[in-house]
């Protein structure tokens, strides 16, 4: 059975060869459709790696996230607009009920207009704050472009996170990003003060030396400062418990044509190279339309594990004590293939056998036997514990910047039949009580056998007759 549904999940990733995981219908909100020649090489990227795009403006009356309860888009992309609100198409109920249906959203924010209310009341649901204006400007007076920005330093000159300090962009930026000679400019942008939720993610931070502030407060010194330093996140990922995915970039600029062929150069340095924003946006985009990132659990089996079983394949009732093997098979999306998942690092996959509460907490191992070109294979073998009930095998995995993997099989555990349970004389702490019983009854038999066959005490009395 196994492997009648791994060809089948061949045979219907080889028809659906859409390179996003989830679909490829990627809406565009723009202020004005003619914006678009503005992203034309980011837009034309997306085209070319297999989306169909379809462009609206935030209060077109034809515009639906949804119909007749299904989703009209896969992916939603949101660049600035002077708007206050979105329209009653775009509310933030409407955008989280589209994540709520696993549908990706990459919001764009510019300093040079106020972000929308209903994005900022979105953001506040993802907790993440903007500043109380809905507007603001990143500027930094050591890390900015020289060439574009000499006076206002509000182009900061950024690396890539490198995979070596922090592991977990490791599937984000992919092999080959994060090296020294790589920049990316992030031009007049705002920056966004991130919760303490688990699921959300800096992606690029600003340097210690940036801050935020109200570019229309000209003043010689800033006293009410938003943010500075690494408070500040100008690239945040946020992934949902449904592995939804919203990204929240903080300069639209970025995206822009003229900075992915621009040429930079540092404060203090001649040399000018050129930006990395063409490659970081791909990375964006790409993870966040669910084309990098993606995990996929292609087969659960569990069975026993005992010398002269039948190995069926996951029974629903097993008995306590028993011994049981574990495996599950893992694949990998990255961008047009599915590939084996390999644990980032020293990281660790775990098995929970639990009933309300883990009775055993296990690490999976690689399985090379049952692994293959596309897809990895963990597995574990352990005892049942001496408690029946019912019991469910857990892998609960979620990483930043990988998909969740939450599966559960329920299984039930009886306890021992009659005939079971082993004998007594195979038990040697019970021959101490079988000897015991062993005396008592031949102890028992010799008194029964000495009182039958003793004579009695003494010799016959004769009685006096009497007259």
């Amino acid at each position: 059975m196994r492997s009648l549904f791994s060809l089948f999940l061949f045979l219907f990733a080889a028809v659906v060869s859409a390179i996003s995981a989830s679909g490829n219908r990627l809406l565009v909100i723009l202020e004005d459709v003619a914006e678009k020649t503005n992203y034309s090489k980011f837009l034309g990227d997306l085209e070319s790696r297999g989306f169909q795009i379809s462009f609206e403006v935030p209060k077109s009356e034809s515009l639906a996230l949804f119909h007749l309860g299904e989703r009209s888009y896969d992916h939603i992309i949101l660049f600035p607009t002077k708007a206050k609100g979105l329209g009653p198409n775009l509310t933030p109920n409407i955008l989280v009920d589209f994540m709520n249906a696993q549908g990706n959203i990459l919001v764009a924010l510019t300093s040079d207009l106020p972000t929308p209310t209903s994005l900022v009341s979105l953001l506040a649901e993802l907790d993440i704050q903007l500043p109380a204006d809905r507007t603001g400007l990143v500027v930094d007076h050591f890390h900015y472009d020289a060439l574009s920005s000499p006076d206002m330093h509000d182009v900061l000159l950024l690396p890539p996170p490198s995979a070596t300090t922090r592991p977990d962009v490791k599937d984000f930026f992919g092999a080959g990003a994060g090296r020294d000679d790589d920049i990316i400019a992030f031009a007049r942008g705002v920056g966004a003060v991130l919760g303490s939720s688990e699921l959300l993610t800096p992606v690029l931070r600003a340097p210690r030396t940036a801050y935020s502030y109200n570019p229309k407060e000209q003043s010689e010194v800033v006293d009410d400062l938003f943010a500075a330093g690494e408070q500040l996140a100008l690239v945040s990922a946020f992934q949902a418990r449904n592995s939804a995915r919203f990204t929240l970039v903080g300069s639209a600029e970025m995206l822009q044509d003229k900075w992915f062929d621009a040429e930079v150069s540092k404060v203090g340095e001649k040399k000018a190279v050129k930006t990395f924003n063409r490659e970081f946006a791909k990375r964006v985009s790409g993870w966040t339309f669910n084309e990098i990132g993606v995990l996929r659990v292609n087969w659960i089996e569990h069975h026993l594990d005992e010398a002269g079983a039948t190995n069926e394949s996951n029974p629903k009732i097993y008995r306590i004590k028993n011994d049981v093997k574990y495996t599950i098979s893992l694949s990998e999306y990255s961008w047009t293939t599915w590939n084996p998942f390999t644990l980032p690092g020293d990281d660790a996959l775990q098995l929970e056998f639990s009933m309300l509460s883990p009775f055993h907490r296990l690490p999976l191992t690689l399985d090379a036997a049952h692994s293959s070109d596309s897809a990895s294979a963990y597995s574990v073998s352990f005892r049942l514990p001496d408690q029946h009930g019912i019991f469910n095998f857990l892998v609960n995995y979620k990483r930043p910047f990988l998909s969740n993997v939450e599966e559960k099989n329920t299984v039930s555990v009886r306890h021992m039949a009659h005939n079971e349970w082993p004998r007594s004389f195979v038990i040697s702490g019970a021959w101490p009580w079988i000897a015991g019983l062993g005396v008592t009854v031949a102890g028992w038999l010799a008194f029964c056998a000495l009182w039958m066959y003793s004579a009695p005490v003494g010799g016959k009395r004769e009685s006096k007759k009497t007259q």
